[in-house]
């Protein structure tokens, strides 16, 4: 079982940045794949980004390209999502989520977190 606990969450004007931390308890975190979701109001969840258990793989939805990186610390259990020039259409719940799996898919991840807030205003 995999516990995940996701920070970093919060206001910020459009054209800044956040780093999102995910925290994950457990001794088979670097087995896993991970991947970070986000849900806006009124909408279905949607794919950001995901990391393969060694980083080497990483994929991200198109309108995040370029402006979003993701990583991880096996050594911490941690994984992180940069995201720079953010714009309102980002204004959303993150989350992060564990898979056996190297997927966009929302059901293919096992473990979720529960969720921090993105606010970016214009």
């Amino acid at each position: 079982q995999v516990q995940l606990v996701e920070s970093g969450g919060g206001l910020v004007q459009a054209g800044g940045s956040l780093r999102l931390s995910c925290a994950a308890s457990g001794r088979t975190f670097s087995s896993y794949s991970m991947g970070w979701f986000r849900q806006a109001p009124g909408k279905e969840r949607e794919f950001v980004a995901s990391i393969s258990w060694s980083g080497v793989k990483r994929y991200y939805v198109d309108s995040v390209k370029g402006r979003f990186t993701i990583s991880r610390d096996n050594a911490k259990n941690t994984v992180y999502l940069q995201m720079n020039a953010l714009k309102p259409e980002d204004t959303a719940v993150y989350y992060c989520a564990a898979s056996r799996f190297d997927s966009s898919n929302y059901g293919a991840y096992a473990y979720w977190g529960q969720g921090t807030q993105v606010t970016v205003s214009s």
